[in-house]
Parts: structure tokens; C-alpha cells; sequence
């Protein structure tokens, strides 16, 4: 209960932090999301952050703050989305966009689909297999994080954004090294800070055309 209350405390400091106006209900989705994580995470390794306070801080807050930096958007494919980060947060924060979640890994794909379950998502699905494989599905934007190399990155988000939509490539305070590449436009390198501990971050932005 103290674990539970320590992580509602520190999910609505952040989201206060970032400017971000959560309903109560998406707050509950939210730290129930956590919640999962933090059960599965006790009989397989999804993410290296366990505690339900470490998964609020580290993954759900980060999203939020990649959010804020980003352009507005209708759909968004996250690819190699792991436990579904962010594209779960996005999903529940933002109930009108669809979300498709993309990862290779039988047990990180069946953990997205009971988190979309267990939340009642009606706006998320996903996708099982390696990004390159896939038929892609084009989308208003893409984001990848920690997934390849940057370059590597939006050569294969490419074919999932649709024509003016949006790439996004997160990076820490350096910002990721993309090299010009046919069909892509650099748009922009926006950073901010997470809440909390103040981290710096960047978002590289891109579009397609």
C-alpha cells in the first residue's frame, strides 16, 4: 500500500512538473500499467526497473515528457516498443490516437497484449515480429528509442510513417547523429528535461516526403 501510494504521489508531481492535465482515470490506467509491470517483471526480465515507483520515474514519466516535446499526431507506430514504452503511456493519455506497438519478442508481445486487456484499450494493437519483415502500415508518426543504431533507425521506421508524417528519434543530451537520407527532412532537435531529477533529453524530429 506504502509502494502504491509512493508511486500516485510521484506520477502526479511529474505529470504537475511537465504541465501534463491526466484525468483521474487515465492516472489510475496508468499506475495500473505499472502495476503489471511490476507483477511480471517478478517471473520474467521485460525491464530492468521492478519497482512500481522505478517503472513510474524511469518509463511512464519518461513518455510523458517525450510526449510534451513532440508534434501532434493522429496514429503512432512505436517499433521495438519492448513492454510498450511509450507507446502504452501515449495510448492512454491520448485516447483518440490509435497506437500500434512492433517487437520481435514473444514475451514482451504477450505482455502488451494483457497490458491493453487488463486497461480496456480499445485504441492499440500490436504487431509481432522484427520491424524489417513486417508489411508496414503507415502511420502519422514513428518513434524508435534504444532499438538500433540511430541511422539504422529511420531507414526502417521509414516505410511505417506516411507521406508528411512524423519521425522520432529520442536521445539523451546529445542529440542522435542522423545523416541526411532520401525521403526524410529534418525538421527540428527539441530538448527537455525529465521531472523529478531534471535528466536532460532530446527529440530528433523528422518528416517524410
Amino acid at each position: 500500500m506504502a509502494e502504491d501510494l509512493k508511486a500516485r504521489q510521484r506520477l502526479k508531481r511529474g505529470l504537475d512538473e511537465l504541465g501534463w492535465a491526466a484525468e483521474r482515470g487515465q492516472i489510475d490506467q496508468l499506475l495500473s500499467l505499472a502495476e503489471l509491470l511490476e507483477a511480471w517483471g517478478q517471473r520474467i526480465n521485460l525491464t530492468g526497473h521492478q519497482s512500481q515507483a522505478e517503472i513510474v520515474s524511469r518509463l511512464l514519466l519518461e513518455a510523458v515528457a517525450l510526449l510534451t516535446a513532440a508534434p501532434a499526431f493522429e496514429s503512432l507506430v512505436d517499433l521495438g516498443s519492448g513492454a510498450g514504452f511509450p507507446g502504452l503511456p501515449v495510448a492512454i493519455l491520448l485516447p483518440d490516437v490509435q497506437v500500434t506497438l512492433v517487437d520481435s519478442r514473444q514475451r514482451r508481445h504477450h505482455f502488451q497484449r494483457a497490458a491493453i486487456r487488463e486497461l480496456g484499450l480499445e485504441n492499440v494493437r500490436t504487431e509481432l515480429g522484427r520491424v524489417e519483415e513486417l508489411a508496414a502500415v503507415e502511420h502519422h508518426a514513428g518513434v524508435a528509442q534504444a532499438m538500433a543504431k540511430p541511422n539504422q533507425v529511420v531507414a526502417w521506421m521509414l516505410p511505417w510513417v506516411r507521406p508528411s508524417g512524423w519521425l522520432l528519434v529520442p536521445g539523451a543530451e546529445n542529440p542522435p547523429r542522423i545523416e541526411a537520407k532520401p525521403g526524410i527532412r529534418f525538421e527540428t532537435i527539441r530538448r527537455y528535461r525529465l521531472p523529478g531529477n531534471g535528466a536532460a533529453r532530446t527529440l530528433w524530429i523528422g518528416q517524410k516526403v
